[in-house]
């Protein structure tokens, strides 16, 4: 009786694919990004919002050319309004990553993800530091740029520890941001764009490629 041929090729495939899962961090979840998306959109609708009730309908555009008293007085609800996003959405994140991981068998807090979140987050909290200098110094218009920016590097940073998919989002971020330099005037505009429905869109691919 002669034994089955063992393909040499199929067994490296096998073996690499082995070592890349073994590599990365495969728990994200799509949903995760769909909330993020979610709550950026709201963020920067309660932006709007606000600042067409101290300005009138050209509240950013106003925005963009006050004074130093006037960007200090409003400095405290913007910072309250950014960190309350970040809360929101690393809570969104935290709760469909855990969920996944759980069903997936993968260690939450293991050494792969303590490196993705350390990838993420030197490159995030240089880019709030600078964008916050940005904006004290007057230069309002690239606050928004930066911050898109700064957030498509962290992504790029972190793509080698998880999911290729992620290297896309940042590479969009990116170019969202350099775009924006060009169109200051549509910050809020581009901020809604990169940080919610560039967030809705990589969530629902990645759902729907991994998790359906």
């Amino acid at each position: 009786m002669m034994k089955p041929t063992v393909d040499p090729l199929a067994q490296l495939t096998e073996i690499r694919t082995i070592m890349e899962r073994s590599s990365r961090f495969i728990s994200l979840s799509g949903l995760s990004g769909v909330g993020a998306g979610l709550v950026a959109l709201a963020g920067a609708g309660i932006g709007h919002w606000y600042l067409r009730g101290e300005y009138g309908p050209g509240g950013f555009l106003h925005l963009l050319e006050s004074t130093a008293a006037e960007r200090l007085r409003l400095l405290p609800f913007l910072v309250l309004l950014a960190g309350g996003m970040v809360v929101a959405a690393l809570v969104v994140a935290c709760f469909f990553t855990i969920r996944r991981a759980r069903a997936a068998g993968q260690q939450l807090w293991g050494a792969l993800a303590q490196r993705l979140a350390l990838s993420l987050a030197i490159p995030l909290v240089a880019g709030g530091v600078f964008c916050l200098a940005l904006y004290w110094q007057g230069a309002t218009g690239l606050v928004v740029p930066g911050l898109l920016v700064f957030y498509g590097l962290a992504l790029l940073n972190a793509s080698k520890y998880t999911l290729d998919e992620i290297r896309w989002l940042g590479l969009t971020q990116v170019v969202l941001g350099l775009v924006t330099i060009a169109l200051p005037g549509a910050g809020l505009l581009m901020f809604a764009l990169g940080f919610g429905l560039g967030h809705i869109g990589y969530g629902l691919l990645m759902y729907s490629r991994y998790e359906r």
